[in-house]
């Protein structure tokens, strides 16, 4: 089988830990990397089932110690068979409205249950505010869409008891992947947009064609190796490049609220963040320019509103630039 065209072969090489990022940075990348999962095929469950049960609970005794953290945990139950987690921190006021939506990653198969409660204590400690954790359905038992079905009913419940402009949507890798989604699909159902997303390092293709993919295969710390297999467990048949699947291909022209994006650059995520960066950038100026034009074109005796339509899309165009390497 012969290679693609321009295939580069790199010879071995000692890659050092650099000295301009922190030193808890170092730390981390210092440690070896994950070790590489072998995982089940496709039509063997229990295996899956049996897999995934080993790696959440070694993650759980590394995380025991996280149990005593000062919050209080209130379970929710959510239409159709997920879970939320909704935790406040010692010391919040009663009057606090603030809510961050956070949705957790896991490669859609792991951290779920307690492992999602634990994990979104140290988010609402960290952030000083209540945080709703979704707990939502994974394969093999619940594939696409039983996650996204999930968070969509959380958004739902949480819109129920707060106004949009209080609710913040988050997740990190596979979480950032659902954030996404969520946040079109949401937009395409007719609800409203929250006031921020935050998508930290968001698997946001599940194509895995970004070239990270690639190159940083073996210097990530947490991610050893491709995820294509639990993509493809996911999403049981469905096209990986669909937008609801891969958020990186859905249309951001019709709006999208303020976004940060975080990355690193030993992350086996950073194309899909800046990939997903630059379709942000990309659909929110073409909106803007169309709003602007079709102003121009149609309400020659209005220019206030021309002026306000050009610094909304401006705006969204700014906020949406936040991308940390």
């Amino acid at each position: 089988m012969s290679e693609p065209r321009g295939t580069i072969r790199l010879p071995a090489r000692d890659i050092p830990v650099p000295s301009t990022v922190s030193r808890e940075a170092q730390a981390v990348m210092a440690n070896p990397p994950a070790e590489r999962v072998e995982f089940p095929a496709l039509d063997d469950p229990e295996a899956w089932r049996a897999m995934i049960a080993a790696h959440d609970g070694a993650i759980a005794a590394m995380m025991a110690g996280r149990a005593g953290a000062p919050v209080t945990v209130v379970n929710r139950d959510l239409a159709g068979g997920g879970r939320v987690y909704e935790i406040t921190p010692a010391g919040l006021g009663d009057g606090d409205e603030r809510v961050y939506l956070d949705i957790h990653g896991g490669g859609f198969i792991h951290g779920g249950g307690e492992l999602c409660a634990t994990m979104a204590a140290g988010t609402a400690i960290r952030m000083a505010a209540r945080v709703w954790a979704v707990d939502y359905r994974m394969p093999p038992d619940h594939p696409f869409p039983a996650a996204l079905d999930d968070c969509l009913a959380a958004y739902q419940a949480l819109l129920a008891e707060r106004p949009p402009e209080r609710i913040i949507i988050g997740g990190a890798s596979a979480g950032g992947n659902l954030a996404a989604a969520l946040i079109l699909r949401a937009r395409d159902e007719g609800l409203p947009l929250p006031a921020a997303a935050v998508l930290l390092t968001p698997a946001a293709d599940l194509t895995e064609a970004g070239d990270s993919h690639q190159t940083n295969l073996g210097l990530d710390p947490l991610i050893p190796g491709s995820g294509k297999q639990s993509f493809l467990l996911y999403a049981a048949g469905r096209d990986l490049g669909h937008p609801c699947l891969s958020p990186l291909n859905g249309d951001f022209t019709k709006g999208f609220p303020p976004a940060i994006l975080t990355t690193g650059t030993r992350d086996m995520l950073l194309s899909d963040t800046v990939l997903l960066h630059r379709a942000l950038r990309r659909d929110l100026a073409a909106a803007a320019h169309n709003r602007a034009a079709a102003g121009d074109r149609g309400r020659e005796g209005e220019p206030a509103r021309h002026a306000q339509a050009r610094r909304h899309g401006a705006g969204q165009l700014r906020r949406s630039r936040a991308l940390h390497l």
